[in-house]
């Protein structure tokens, strides 16, 4: 593609994924940001006061403006503008697409955005009482739609649609398998775009597992009585810490600064899709945007999908009739873990850094996500 549009990223940055009471357990988000941060703007060469607005996407903070404090204990200037967003799943990438959008409004000429998540210190969740006296409510997750009807556990909801769509355990399982995998044999690789904190400078949770293994651990969640449909622990990614990000800046901004961006952002979407099966939402917003951009997938030289579910992985690529193979060669959320304000923007760097050493200029890479309550996202980047 000829055409150079707005914005473009000129460098990215990840911390390592911790299980959920890991490496991170004592750390704020902030504390898990800040540090990636800082190296993303030296591995770009920009002193943080070029910066205009943060945006990072979180989804268990429970309140406050976690970018206002990343921007703070980052070392951003305080003029820089802060947005946090919280589209669950997807709010990692969302918050680079409305980055980008502040770019191209001329809101700011060099922003950063990703996500960031510290499940281990998510606040406790409760309802305040109707009547003096009354206990708190606590609860786990907020409702995702307002018909409880339609607002199913995820993992229920997960269940039913491989039971319906005969998605059995087995292949399920040698999905997960291969994605530990890739991400075993990829660990050398990984480290370039990993910003070690607290000691920990490795995804933490990969690991080899046999077939025979897996058929092993009991079942998480069944649809029915058969469990031959059932999701095994291994098929669902796991509670975990984390946060990436990227930088964004114009093209203006680049030739005044010096920069030299490395991906073009070529577009993206977000849309919603029927509650009942959120997994859904990542093919079809991918759909959308390629329809969009005239592309067909297999134009995408890079294709990174935050799979929350085996079962999701395996619809997407039936959806597009991809080789499960072609999603996330060197590892995906369910290798990872499952931070879940971070896990798209840990997709877009995984892409991004795929792109970077796999790919020709002018190659395309795809980033897709699903989130809870039925609501998807994706974007396409060029190499440069």
């Amino acid at each position: 593609m000829s055409a150079r549009p707005d914005p473009r990223i000129v460098g990215w940055a990840r911390s390592a994924v911790a299980p959920k009471g890991g490496a991170f357990k004592a750390l704020q988000p902030h504390e898990i940001a800040a540090p990636v941060l800082r190296e993303l703007l030296a591995r770009c060469g920009i002193e943080p006061e070029a910066v205009d607005a943060v945006v990072a996407g979180n989804a268990l903070g429970a309140g406050g403006n976690p970018a206002r404090m990343l921007g703070l204990a980052a070392g951003l200037p305080e003029r820089c503008a802060a947005y946090s967003i919280d589209t669950q799943c997807c709010a990692g990438l969302d918050a680079v697409t409305l980055a980008a959008g502040l770019l191209a409004s001329g809101n700011a000429s060099v922003a950063i955005a990703g996500g960031v998540e510290a499940w281990s210190r998510a606040p406790i969740r409760q309802h305040r009482p109707l009547r003096p006296g009354d206990p708190a409510l606590a609860y786990e997750r907020p409702a995702f739609a307002p018909d409880p009807a339609r607002d199913p556990d995820m993992l229920q909801s997960a269940a039913r649609y491989a039971a319906n769509h005969r998605y059995t355990r087995s292949a399920q399982d040698a999905y997960a398998i291969s994605s530990h995998a890739r991400a075993l044999a990829a660990r050398d690789e990984l480290a370039r775009e990993i910003v070690p904190v607290a000691g920990l400078d490795h995804d933490a949770y990969p690991r080899e597992i046999t077939p025979e293994r897996a058929a092993r651990m009991p079942a998480a969640v069944t649809a029915d009585a058969s469990a031959e449909w059932s999701l095994s622990p291994l098929s669902i990614a796991p509670k975990a810490d984390g946060a990436a990000f990227v930088l964004l800046a114009t093209a203006q901004a680049c030739r005044r600064l010096g920069l030299r961006p490395r991906a073009a952002w070529m577009g993206s979407t977000s849309l919603g899709s029927a509650p009942e099966t959120p997994l859904l939402a990542a093919a079809q917003a991918a759909r959308t945007l390629l329809q969009r951009l005239g592309l067909d997938i297999e134009q995408c030289a890079a294709i990174e999908l935050h799979d929350a579910f085996a079962v999701q992985a395996l619809s997407f690529c039936d959806a597009f009739a991809l080789d499960p193979q072609r999603l996330a060669r060197r590892g995906s959320g369910l290798a990872r873990g499952h931070p879940i304000g971070a896990s798209a923007a840990i997709a877009l760097v995984r892409l991004l850094a795929d792109l970077d050493a796999d790919a020709s200029p002018g190659a395309l890479g795809l980033a897709a996500v699903a989130g809870a309550g039925g609501i998807g996202a994706a974007a396409v980047v060029e190499k440069l």
